[in-house]
């Protein structure tokens, strides 16, 4: 791989206050390399850009570039899964992966090159303008940064280069032109980064920056899905991608110990401070910096650190284009949200094709709190400038006489609500809160994101208990995620009950693709017609001059294949993503995953 050179240009603004000697004056623009590293104002904005550059935010790094078919982008971890479909720019399943690169690409080689500048520097610097724990703390920071890019990078791909120093001109073509690692030692790699770096990291801040914890919460995560490579995967290429199954076991360990030191630490706690149990888990996502937050990438919506979930995601009719909802839920993704008494949230189909009609209550009311908090739909409630609103989703109005009526109106009211143009009736209400969401602009959204999340962890925690063979363990962790949600406890545990319940508490956070894929179940969950539903009010009990959203009796009629049909969606290849063309030409010593041609 060529090497990747770094500038570091920092302009400094400053006011001549006289015209004379000019020549003789030092230059002012320039920060010298030795200036450079002994300040630790530029120390920390050197180590803020690495940061910036990351993959935190839905899995899509932050950036400035307002560009409207990028910023679409930025929601593709949702809509690319089983969970949602894009409204505005058609449908980023896994044919859009090919072996150009495509949705969800991320080479993160030039962040890990400034890293290993970073770092270098720091471990051989002897200074007295800052102290030695400073310079430990930052460069645990910096270790941990550089195992977050590892592991973005291993996730899609399997094994690439492990590149530890910054590469120079003068290196031998083997060093500049590096072969693939194998996959294993990536993650082996990113375990042992976590390891040194935790020692030097403070255990909480309160701005954004990494902490013990945040690591310890990586280190649950990658060795999960480390483990579950080696359970379900297969070895290719020399072990370049795919893990021996005979190393599953450790890595289960590891990710259930390193969850248990959380859990057991005393610094965190699941979100309990709202007794309404829907309002409770909706404002998790919104108190920022609560008492279940380990690490979450900072916001503040202006000066250019924003982004734009508020202004994609708001519900159509109140969206300053007339646009929003671009994340759309599928049905099958609604009614994976269990009732609040623990029977299946599946539609009855026979009442559906009997043409019975419900009310708002009826077809929503008694489903998982979750569902509330993380789902607008028809009868949501939604305040705006203008007032408070019940979102309204019908489209069409069955006349006494049986007869559709598609435009105009009848008894007063509209054949097609505002909403109606929505791809489906069902939004991503988690993360949004109405009086952030009136934004009339890019990157303006100041809510924070959750990287890593206590609820996660217990999550992790259940999993990795299952395959160790700790049933108990999962089942007592299972159980205090539904005690929290207001669901029933469960009797037993297995496989399938913990990873719905990963479906539910994690909906829209941006973890489902990449969990079908380590459980090597994506093939079958994302190869399917999906589906939208259909709002129909009932005329025949419709009062002139009054409407209510929520009293309302309408019918309900299930929309097929609203996520078109190009098969399959997810193809054997797609476990891994394709190195890419432009990067296996630029080195020859890059091998292509199987499957791209």
């Amino acid at each position: 791989m060529k090497k990747i050179s770094i500038i570091l240009i920092v302009i400094i603004a400053f006011i001549f206050n006289s015209c004379e000697d000019v020549l003789d004056k030092k230059p002012l623009d320039i920060i010298t390399d030795a200036t450079l590293w002994s300040e630790p104002v530029l120390i920390d904005d050197y180590l803020n850009t690495c940061y910036a550059e990351m993959r935190f935010y839905f899995e899509m790094p932050y950036g400035q570039d307002i560009n409207f078919l990028v910023d679409n982008r930025a929601l593709d971890a949702v809509t690319i899964s089983d969970e949602a479909h894009p409204a505005w720019t058609g449908g980023p399943k896994s044919h859009w992966i090919n072996i150009n690169g495509g949705v969800m690409d991320w080479w993160g080689y030039a962040t890990v090159r400034r890293l290993n500048v970073f770092i270098d520097k720091l471990e051989n610097l002897e200074n007295t303008n800052f102290s030695e724990s400073y310079k430990k703390q930052r460069i645990a920071e910096a270790r941990f940064l550089r195992a977050v890019a590892y592991f973005n990078m291993v996730k899609r791909y399997g094994g690439i280069p492990l590149i530890t120093r910054a590469q120079e001109l003068t290196d031998s073509e083997e060093e500049l032109y590096r072969k693939r690692d194998k996959e294993e030692d990536i993650y082996n790699f990113i375990l042992s980064e976590i390891d040194v770096a935790i020692p030097d990291l403070q255990e909480k801040f309160g701005d954004g920056r990494a902490t013990k914890f945040a690591a310890l919460a990586l280190k649950s995560r990658a060795s999960m899905y480390a483990a579950s490579i080696a359970q379900w995967g297969k070895v290719e290429l020399d072990g370049v991608i795919g893990i021996p199954s005979n190393k599953a076991q450790g890595y289960w360990q590891i990710s259930y110990d390193a969850s248990k030191e959380i859990m057991n630490s005393g610094k965190f706690s699941l979100y309990n401070v709202h007794a309404d149990k829907a309002q409770n888990f909706r404002s998790l996502f919104l108190d920022e910096n609560n008492s279940e937050v380990i690490f979450s990438q900072r916001f503040n919506g202006i000066t250019g650190k924003g982004h734009i979930y508020d202004m994609m995601n708001v519900p159509k009719s109140y969206h300053v284009w007339g646009g929003g909802q671009h994340i759309s839920l599928y049905l099958e993704m609604v009614e994976s949200f269990e009732n609040i008494d623990g029977t299946p949230g599946v539609f009855d189909r026979n009442k559906i094709a009997a043409g019975h009609l419900w009310t708002v209550d009826e077809l929503f009311g008694k489903k998982d709190p979750r569902f509330k908090a993380s789902v607008y739909t028809q009868g949501t409630p939604w305040v705006h400038t203008n007032g408070a609103f019940f979102l309204d989703y019908h489209n069409g109005i069955e006349l006494p006489t049986g007869e559709l009526l598609t435009s105009g109106s009848y008894k007063g009211i509209l054949a097609r609500s505002q909403e109606s143009s929505a791809l489906t009736p069902f939004g991503a209400l988690k993360y949004l809160d109405e009086s952030r969401a009136i934004v009339h602009e890019r990157h303006y959204s100041s809510t924070d994101y959750i990287v890593f999340r206590l609820g996660e962890i217990y999550l992790n925690y259940a999993e990795a208990s299952m395959e160790l063979g700790k049933d108990g363990d999962a089942l007592w962790a299972v159980n205090e995620i539904r005690k929290r949600a207001g669901m029933p406890e469960l009797a037993t545990i297995t496989r399938d009950k913990v990873r719905q319940e990963r479906k539910i508490e994690l909906a829209f956070e941006g973890n489902r693709w990449f969990d079908l894929r380590r459980w090597r179940i994506a093939k079958n969950e994302l190869t399917q017609a999906f589906h939208g539903l259909r709002i129909i009010l009932d005329g025949a009990s419709m009062v002139e001059g009054q409407y209510d959203v929520l009293t309302q009796k309408f019918k309900i009629v299930i929309i097929d294949n609203i996520a078109g049909i190009p098969s399959p969606y997810f193809d054997e290849k797609h476990y891994y993503l394709p190195i890419g063309l432009s990067r296996t030409t630029n080195n020859n010593n890059l091998v292509e995953n199987p499957g791209y041609k």
